[in-house]
């Protein structure tokens, strides 16, 4: 899964939302490093619906009609495989910075990435 579903995944996580929340929520989330714009979000969004990971409802909000999105247990069952799926990832980044910060024979051992 890619960054951007998974950060998708993980503010509807948090609370139900519109798609326009869904950017900014996400962009908060990562201290503006992903920064996803309407043409990344609705799209993820209309896949997330058909698969059946959220639901989008109607509201008039402000005078205007928006999708509120509210993932499904499926969704929350798929972001928790998200979450273990890219913490598996993470690991493998610390055991690379381990090596890179290593120098070749500190200990006698070689280093590995992702055993």
């Amino acid at each position: 899964m890619s960054l951007s579903k998974f950060f998708i995944l993980c503010v509807l996580h948090q609370r139900p939302m519109h798609g326009y929340d869904v950017a900014r929520a996400v962009e908060a989330t990562t201290n503006g490093c992903c920064s996803p714009t309407e043409g990344t979000i609705y799209p993820v969004l209309r896949e997330f619906e058909e698969g059946g990971y959220l639901t989008a409802a109607s509201e008039v909000v402000s005078g205007r009609e928006r999708k509120v999105y509210t993932l499904t247990d499926k969704g929350h069952a798929a972001f928790k495989v998200a979450v273990e799926a890219w913490m598996d990832v993470t690991r493998c980044l610390v055991d690379a910075e381990k090596m890179i910060a290593a120098a070749p024979g500190d200990d006698g051992s070689t280093a590995r990435c992702c055993p």
